[in-house]
């Protein structure tokens, strides 16, 4: 994503510095806009984009109060990243595995999420949102804990659309079988290893964070619980 540098920069490497577009670089002393013409994916689905394609980045402001995301024209990206730091004692719950953040660890945040279709991939993860389970305190949409026995889900920050899925009944299909389940909370991609996020870093962009409902009606024995490519659309 294109923007202006705050810090001295050095002049780039002869050849390093793409000017298409008349896209500024680096000079010493001086700095202007990156140094490369878009030259790497799209930081919103790590994906490459064809000039004929309708997107768009935006100033970071912008992105990240507004996560401006359609089908049509579609913001493609600022990623940021997050300093872990050691949970106090006890604090980070690591049932089904969860991750702690660690100290000095930098962890990626994200502000949206990959398109979503009729057959959205993604990765299925395992939380549970009982009061007192690693899911931290109560869920985002209801103010309210669910058995892990309920078909519940979290959604990563930009399929979360700030609450705009709450409540609402997913598709998630995998392992062969398929699911519907309930939005019922955020995975915060955004931001994490603190007490409200039970400690742990913050989620992926592309992630069905699913009680233990969801993985049973998917067939998934409870040993291989954990992580499993499937695809999701709205119900």
């Amino acid at each position: 994503m294109r923007g202006q540098w705050e810090d001295e920069r050095e002049s780039p490497p002869p050849g390093q510095c793409n000017s298409e577009n008349d896209s500024g670089g680096c000079k010493n002393g001086k700095c202007s806009e990156m140094s490369a013409d878009g030259s790497r994916p799209s930081e919103c689905d790590d994906q490459c984009r064809s000039d004929n394609d309708l997107v768009v980045t935006v100033s970071i402001e912008w992105f990240n109060n507004k996560m401006r995301q359609d089908n049509k024209k579609q913001t493609v990206g600022e990623r940021m990243k997050k300093q872990g730091t050691t949970p106090p004692p006890g604090q980070c719950n690591q049932e089904n595995d969860a991750e702690c953040c660690v100290e000095g660890e930098v962890y990626a945040t994200y502000t949206c999420s990959p398109p979503v279709s009729d057959s959205t991939p993604a990765t299925l993860t395992i939380n549970s949102f009982q009061e007192g389970g690693d899911g931290g305190g109560p869920s985002k949409c209801d103010n309210q804990y669910h058995s892990d026995d309920e078909p519940v889900v979290a959604l990563s920050t930009g399929w979360f659309g700030q609450s705009s899925r709450c409540n609402k009944f997913i598709n998630i299909n995998g392992n062969g079988n398929n699911v519907t389940a309930l939005v019922v909370d955020e995975c915060d991609s955004r931001v994490g290893c603190d007490d409200e996020h039970a400690y742990q870093p913050p989620c992926r962009n592309n992630i069905v964070d699913a009680s233990k409902a969801v993985w049973t009606a998917l067939g998934v024995p409870e040993s291989e619980q954990g992580e499993l490519d499937v695809t999701w659309s709205d119900a």
